[in-house]
């Protein structure tokens, strides 16, 4: 409940009502088959037994089935994003959710080792590994570490 007046956005409340909304759906779709169903018997029988039968659990289950993908992709995307806040943190930045409003995260430093030069004639789709005074190999800078 808290992370709904949370104005920074730092937390997502999607994922712990997610569940409440997709039940919300299916209660809705629920209702809105039996209405259409009775509307349907009051027009004709024939056209009650079609929608009863064929018409009302077809559009209902491809309305629920839009819907959960739906719930599905908007899901996965929160969870992509809280992944990739971790990662950032994991490597000693700060996630975009954690900075101040406004802030801009340094432009990365250039090379801080000047031994260490690309080859001539670098394949440019291969990033470029530098070399370790111990013979190891250093992952690339971190452009988030502040």
């Amino acid at each position: 409940m808290k992370a709904l007046f949370d104005f920074g956005f730092r937390k997502f409340v999607t994922p712990s009502i997610i569940k409440i909304v997709y039940i919300l759906i299916m209660i809705m779709l629920a209702v809105g088959y039996i209405s259409f169903t009775v509307l349907a018997f009051t027009e004709s029988v024939m056209f009650g037994i079609l929608v009863l039968f064929i018409l009302g659990p077809l559009f209902t289950l491809i309305y629920l089935a839009l819907a959960r993908a739906s719930l599905e992709s908007l899901i996965a995307q929160i969870r992509t994003a809280e992944n990739t806040s971790e990662l950032v943190r994991l490597a000693g930045g700060t996630p975009p959710s954690e900075q101040q409003f406004g802030e801009v995260p340094p432009h990365p430093a250039g090379p801080t080792n000047p031994q260490v030069r690309p080859a001539a004639q670098a394949d440019p789709t291969r990033p470029v590994n530098r070399q370790n005074p111990e013979g190891g190999q250093t992952p690339p800078e971190n452009p988030y570490k502040q």
